[in-house]
């Protein structure tokens, strides 16, 4: 338990001081002289590719103790005739226990075309750490397994999207932190779980600006040996109310086949995400900590 204490601080203190460190190492592209807060930038999901600030997943309210690789291609079909395509991977590494992890994921590399021609470039790295907070195994009385299980995440995105002139990629940097909690319910051979999350995100717009949002999300599991399916609705509000509060539904369903998981995901843009996003994926699970443990 000290262990665990100790890393988690540890790792919290990272995130917070390279959120800390990022706004002032790097300047948006937007400079304006005197900001007008009743004006609004522009620099919103709404109007720039479907990887400048995506509707982030959320967290089911539980941590892993597995570290997980994963790659997929991404296949973006837009409303207005703005479709991308791109390689994406994810690494999710328990800190020394499963108790705490740390998540680093981007879009590698992508291939647009889009209303003023073709083009192609990489994309932002996120990075986020995840805690576990509350967990029913914790607690030893006949009442523990109603006890929900609840993560707290912090996490940020760096400035390293390319193409910032043709509305591809923000050229600025953005954190976030949310709470998820969620609980399963055991049906025989199939476990369903619920899960929600609250949180709030900000990136720079211009010097001297930057936007604030309120995070949320639902979701629905239904797991079994052998396969999951997943449905959530999720998004954010922006205080700009200028195509910053994006909302989107995702469904998800993998296989699981001896530490491999392939999946395949839809999304679609409800309001401010104008895509149909297909995402076709492996995930390969390993036991780094010598040992499995049930959720």
């Amino acid at each position: 338990m000290h262990r665990l204490k100790v890393f988690s601080l540890y790792s919290l203190f990272l995130i917070l001081f390279s959120c800390f460190l990022i706004p002032y190492s790097v300047k948006a592209e937007v400079p304006i002289s005197k900001p007008d807060l009743s004006q609004p930038t522009g620099i919103a999901p709404a109007f720039f590719g479907p990887n400048a600030l995506p509707i982030i997943d959320m967290s089911d309210g539980l941590t892993d103790n597995h570290l997980r690789l994963e790659l997929a291609a991404d296949g973006y079909i837009g409303f207005q005739n703005n479709n991308t395509v791109d390689i994406f991977a994810r690494v999710r590494v328990p800190l020394f226990t499963r108790w705490a992890n740390l998540s680093v994921w981007m879009p590698v590399y992508g291939w647009y075309k889009q209303y003023d021609g073709t083009g192609s470039g990489a994309g932002d790295v996120y990075i986020s750490t995840d805690v576990q907070v509350l967990h029913h195994s914790w607690f030893h009385s006949d009442n523990a397994r109603y006890i929900p299980q609840m993560t707290v995440r912090l996490g940020m995105k760096t400035a390293s999207g390319e193409q910032f002139e043709r509305r591809r990629h923000y050229d600025c940097p953005a954190y976030f932190f949310d709470l998820a909690m969620g609980q399963s319910i055991p049906l025989k051979a199939l476990t369903l779980r619920f899960a929600g999350s609250v949180g709030f995100l900000c990136w720079q717009t211009d010097n001297g600006r930057q936007n604030d949002a309120v995070m949320y999300g639902l979701q629905a599991q239904l797991r079994h040996e052998f396969f999951s399916l997943q449905a959530t609705w999720g998004g954010y509000v922006g205080w700009e109310r200028h195509g910053d509060a994006p909302m989107s539904i995702k469904a998800r369903a993998a296989g699981h086949v001896k530490g491999f998981e392939p999946y395949v995901q839809y999304q679609y843009g409800i309001k401010d995400y104008p895509f149909h996003q297909i995402r076709v994926g492996l995930v390969y699970n390993l036991d780094i900590l010598g040992r499995a443990t049930k959720k």
